[in-house]
């Protein structure tokens, strides 16, 4: 399990990774965007900035996801991060709108096109590399310390590996005789956002709603509660996903004979054992009933 340091300082790290990768990304896209007159070059350094934007967003989403609980916010503020993560779509969404903008103006608006400049097809090169390296760090420390913002910042990020790709085709097709490549593969870079921004909002949606983010954590919570010498079953599991953690409560099957005083202490070991070893897990509460009653709660 990962320190509250260390989450901070993997999460801090991925975030810069993803603004600094993108603001070199942005620059380049829009320059030789210009340069080789490629429409959806220029629609891809529309989307890398608002890359930098959600990067951003997602590391503003995931301090605030760190910070520790007070009086009137008794689970933290894990919440912030599916919050973040709906902030995102929302700027997927104009930047989808913005690019849809450019290409029916490009394709109604009746002047010859043009095909870009070989350059273009580089920097489409580059900017799968690129991209592709960023998406995948992104995703490995989202994944390793638990964080909705950071991981919908990754999958926003992949959109950008298959942009890149289609850019490419499209250049190259423009220079065999076919420059409507150009805007139609803008389009395809808008659908692409608009996928991702609809599996970002259903995810982070899921996340607020309290939707268990995986049925083997159900398992490995019953395990962790089995496994302490005097619990004989578990039921009426509950867990409320905040954000990067959760919390559960459940009710454990003990001896009937048992004392308050043992009974209490029972509670407190089944609560360290599902801390302990269930990672996303970070407070528990256990209710002990005897064996022959638990079937009436």
């Amino acid at each position: 399990m990962k320190t509250k340091l260390q989450r901070e300082q993997i999460g801090k790290k991925a975030a810069y990774v993803g603004i600094f990768g993108n603001i070199l990304l942005t620059t380049f896209n829009f320059i030789v965007g210009m340069l080789s007159g490629s429409t959806a070059l220029i629609a891809e350094a529309a989307h890398t900035l608002s890359d930098i934007l959600t990067s951003i967003i997602a590391f503003i989403g995931f301090k605030l996801g760190m910070k520790p609980s007070t009086e009137d916010h008794p689970y933290g503020y894990g919440r912030a991060e599916p919050i973040a993560g709906l902030i995102i779509v929302v700027f997927l969404l104009i930047v989808a709108y913005e690019i849809l903008s450019e290409v029916y103006i490009k394709l109604t608006i009746g002047s010859t096109l043009h095909a870009p400049e070989p350059i273009a097809a580089l920097m489409a090169l580059a900017g799968i590399g690129i991209n592709f390296a960023m998406t995948t760090y992104i995703m490995k420390a989202g994944k390793k310390i638990d964080s909705p913002a950071l991981i919908a910042d990754a999958h926003h990020q992949k959109v950008d590996i298959y942009s890149c790709a289609a850019i490419f085709i499209g250049v190259v097709g423009a220079q065999l005789g076919f420059p409507i490549l150009d805007p139609i593969i803008a389009l395809f870079i808008s659908i692409l956002v608009l996928k991702t921004a609809f599996h970002i909002a259903r995810e982070n949606i899921g996340n607020l709603l309290g939707k268990i983010p995986s049925k083997d954590i159900l398992n490995d919570i019953k395990s962790a509660a089995l496994s302490i010498s005097g619990i004989y079953g578990v039921h009426s599991l509950k867990v409320n996903y905040i954000g990067s953690y959760a919390s559960t409560e459940l009710y454990v099957e003990a001896n009937n004979n048992l004392t308050l005083k043992e009974a209490h202490k029972l509670a407190h070991m089944v609560e360290n054992s599902i801390i302990n070893n269930v990672n996303i897990i970070k407070s528990a509460n256990v209710h002990v009933c005897p064996q022959d009653a638990c079937n009436e709660l």
